[in-house]
């Protein structure tokens, strides 16, 4: 659920991860026992697996089955969500040295937060305590000694200084009870729409809003989402299960604060039901909506699957993701990628479940397609004058194509001509080069 727009970044969130894993990846290696206090109970190290794939890799189940292991442990008790200006202490193994580190501070802010490495928004907590790298998934303790929180991101500025980002309870205890639940992670559900605030009152009037009204306006709907056949552009959304929302998207949240009304849904898991009542030309309506995690032009995640990519003739097709994003551009893909793409990752809905943004991802240089080398990360358009709508799709055009010659149309007006017959059988030559051993990943094969 996006609001009105996106606001140039005058500064950026950063992983709190270590170098040493920058992309995320949770796998199988060792932990060191901890105690409430954060006490060592043993130098050894044991192994630790992962038994549930989280799609964000910040919260993963890990499990120990060495019974040794759990001899003599205390479990960290969870805390209620902290209150602005209390104080917290994050315990973690961040860069600058091999010993457990502990740095504390006060909640300085609380409300709804970009994930940096769940591409997500949820509550989150700001603290002035330092969180460096190496910090992330280490616990912060409130004055009690219970767990409030994982810290797992920081704020990199030249005029900011120790604003750190921690994942209060609330949020993981979701995380913990969606596996209980449902025997896997299934996500935090959304509502597929974009909102504008109604705090003009031309605009609320023109809208047929009376002065005891209040909410926000839906402009756009992601067509694939189950709500996208009961709500209308336009529709004023009064309520979330019986919560009033405020003309600048807030609902009450504790004692003199206020929040998102995207809180209120992140509270629901996949599968639930909502009560949302709307404004429709001056007329009200309810509609009982199911949530779910809605299908993404670009995903955020792959789920720990390859990529998929297809190759014919040198040129190596794929589909756009976050994960590609980040492993072409870097962590500064939102600045660095091209803007046809960055436009489509914040801004394009999906028509349909099994539309993909297929590009060129590059070009392996050959004979066959020289004059064509220079072309990256372009969007495919058509091939042959059919729109392509996956990968699948361009691989089975391609596959059957017995036409004299293959065109493919590009973004930014190019377009790709090759001699069917000429590509088809210059592209063994090509992967045999480059020690490919096929022209397709496997799931593209069945």
């Amino acid at each position: 659920m996006k609001t009105s727009q996106k606001r140039g970044r005058k500064h950026k969130r950063q992983d709190a991860s270590s170098a040493e894993n920058a992309g995320g990846e949770v796998k199988e290696g060792s932990v060191t026992q901890l105690n409430e206090s954060a006490s060592p109970q043993s130098p050894e190290p044991a192994s630790a697996s992962e038994t549930n794939p989280s799609p964000s890799r910040r919260n993963p189940l890990l499990t120990v089955t060495d019974d040794e292991f759990w001899e003599g442990v205390t479990p960290v008790e969870f805390g209620d969500l902290p209150a602005l200006h209390n104080d917290v202490t994050v315990v973690g193994y961040p860069i600058g040295g091999d010993t457990i580190s502990v740095t504390s501070g006060v909640v300085s802010r609380m409300e709804i937060l970009s994930y940096v490495h769940g591409s997500t928004e949820l509550l989150g907590l700001q603290i002035d305590a330092a969180i460096n790298s190496g910090n992330s998934g280490g616990p912060a303790f409130n004055d009690k000694g219970k767990c409030v929180g994982i810290a797992f991101q920081s704020l990199k500025h030249e005029d900011a200084e120790n604003i750190g980002y921690v994942i209060p309870t609330p949020v993981i205890v979701h995380f913990i009870q969606d596996y209980e639940k449902h025997d896997k992670y299934t996500g935090f559900p959304v509502i597929g729409i974009e909102w504008q605030k109604m705090e003009n009152p031309d605009l609320r009037k023109k809208m047929g809003m009376e002065s005891h009204q209040k909410g926000v306006r839906i402009r756009r709907i992601e067509p694939t989402a189950p709500e996208s056949q009961v709500l209308k552009p336009s529709d004023i959304i009064l309520s979330f299960d019986g919560v009033n929302i405020a003309n600048d998207g807030t609902v009450p949240f504790r004692h003199g604060e206020r929040i998102g009304f995207s809180y209120l849904i992140s509270q629901k898991y996949t599968g639930d039901s909502a009560l949302v009542k709307v404004l429709r030309n001056k007329e009200i309506f309810e509609f009982n909506i199911k949530l779910a995690i809605h299908k993404k032009l670009i995903p955020a995640h792959i789920s720990g699957k390859p990529p998929s990519y297809f190759i014919v003739a040198g040129f190596v097709f794929t589909t756009v993701s976050v994960p590609y994003l980040r492993s072409e551009y870097g962590k500064e893909y939102e600045f660095d990628a091209p803007v046809k793409l960055l436009d489509k990752h914040l801004h394009a809905m999906a028509q349909s479940v099994d539309e993909q943004l297929v590009v060129v991802s590059q070009v392996l240089v050959s004979d066959i397609n020289i004059g064509y080398e220079d072309i990256v990360n372009t969007q495919v358009l058509a091939f042959n004058g059919k729109p392509v709508k996956n990968l699948k799709g361009l691989v089975q055009m391609v596959e059957n194509c017995d036409d004299e010659y293959m065109e493919f149309n590009l973004d930014y007006d190019q377009i790709v001509v090759l001699q069917t017959k000429t590509a088809k059988e210059a592209t063994l030559d090509i992967l045999t080069t480059h020690c490919i051993p096929s022209a397709m990943s496997d799931d593209l094969k069945t």
